[in-house]
């Protein structure tokens, strides 16, 4: 351990279970010496284990809906008293989308289901970025976190309209934290990971093959979620204090290969 969050204090969305890389991040937090507040929905409380994380970190647990100005508004304002001061980190593990899960082909997306995939997966970070904002909740040098996929820039079959979220949340992080910045030294920065198998990754058709196509052609491997989570606690650090509106790749070298002998050798033995 190295202390990086000693007297810090930390906002975590998105926590369901241990296979979650917020469950990972709130652990290697806690044990970076960060005091912690969780939160999820109502149901994903019920559904997880998020209680069993709050007694291992000593964390206290808010249930919030996201797209929900109302109750984020309310989370922030209970956060606040709780911590008895400012929020200096944030980390935002929120993504879900109908059209993914009822396998709709994106050629015909459902489109009422892709304003849901939208307002949770994109909308959902501007929207507690505006609670944060209004309400002044972060300290000065703060850091907030989303958790993005190459998806985003890149076509991916089976990734659908998560894709297109994934571009929006990106974007927002580009242009809040243009605002935020300038207005407290606010740092604002997505996260690109390889392929995770978590509860949530798993629901993407072909998660199985894209897992071990990138784990072929990162030089690295692919980043696990402990991986992430020791990354992100050097975002939430002071180490990082000049780093912000950056899509930040974590993901073993994925996205600056663009092929590898090995999966040429395997491609022309397929061939013939």
């Amino acid at each position: 351990m190295y202390n990086l969050l000693k007297g810090k204090k930390g906002l975590i969305f998105g926590a369901l279970n241990d296979r979650s890389i917020a469950w990972r991040a709130a652990l290697r937090a806690h044990e970076e010496g960060a005091d912690l507040v969780l939160s999820n929905t109502a149901l994903s409380f019920r559904m997880g284990q998020i209680n069993q994380l709050a007694d291992i970190c000593s964390a206290k647990v808010i249930a919030a809906d996201a797209t929900n100005m109302d109750e984020l508004n309310a989370l922030v304002d209970q956060t606040l008293e709780h911590f008895g001061g400012k929020i200096d980190f944030v980390l935002h593990s929120i993504g879900m989308s109908p059209n993914v899960r009822k396998n709709v082909p994106y050629e015909d997306i459902n489109y009422a289901f892709m304003q849901k995939t939208i307002d949770i997966s994109a909308l959902s970070f501007h929207k507690i970025m505006n609670a944060l904002y209004n309400k002044d909740a972060m300290a000065d040098g703060g850091s907030i976190v989303a958790l993005t996929y190459i998806a985003g820039e890149r076509a991916f079959p089976g990734y659908s309209d998560m894709a297109d979220a994934k571009a929006m949340l990106e974007s927002i992080a580009r242009s809040f934290g243009l605002k935020y910045g300038k207005k407290c030294g606010v740092r604002v920065n997505t996260v690109s990971q390889s392929p995770t198998l978590t509860t949530a990754g798993e629901g993407i058709a072909g998660m199985n093959a894209m897992y071990k196509y990138a784990q072929r052609i990162s030089p690295l491997g692919n980043a696990s979620a402990d991986d992430l989570a020791d990354y992100l606690v050097t975002l939430f650090s002071d180490l990082t204090r000049k780093v912000t509106m950056q899509n930040l790749y974590h993901d073993g070298g994925y996205s600056a290969t663009g092929l590898t002998e090995e999966v040429l050798e395997a491609f022309t033995r397929g061939l013939e």
